[in-house]
């Protein structure tokens, strides 16, 4: 009887572990973690000073917009392959994994 509740144990908690397992997308992966100099606002690339990421440059393609067309941010592309949201003051509000 405890080998069949073992069992049934194992066999119904194997799908439930194998969906919160996906490191690719974790926060804690270092990939995607604000600690990493890629994704960091203090990495110059990433600065809200740097000409490409402001408010107030006009050419700029890096915009993030909300639905009324009001800019909320920009977005920037790290080496890693990820791609860094931050608002326009230079905090980092997401990010989505890299596509590898």
């Amino acid at each position: 009887m405890k080998s069949i509740v073992l069992s049934l144990l194992i066999v119904i908690s194997h799908p439930i572990w194998a969906q919160v397992t996906n490191f690719d997308n974790s926060p804690y992966n270092m990939q995607n973690s604000p600690y990493n100099m890629d994704n960091s606002p203090y990495n110059m690339r990433n600065s809200p000073y740097n000409m490409d990421n402001s408010p107030y440059n006009a050419s700029s393609t890096n915009g993030v917009y909300d639905n009324t067309g009001n800019r909320i941010g920009y977005e920037v592309k790290a080496p890693s392959g990820v791609t860094n949201y931050f608002d326009n003051s230079g905090n980092r509000i997401g990010y989505t994994p890299s596509k590898k």
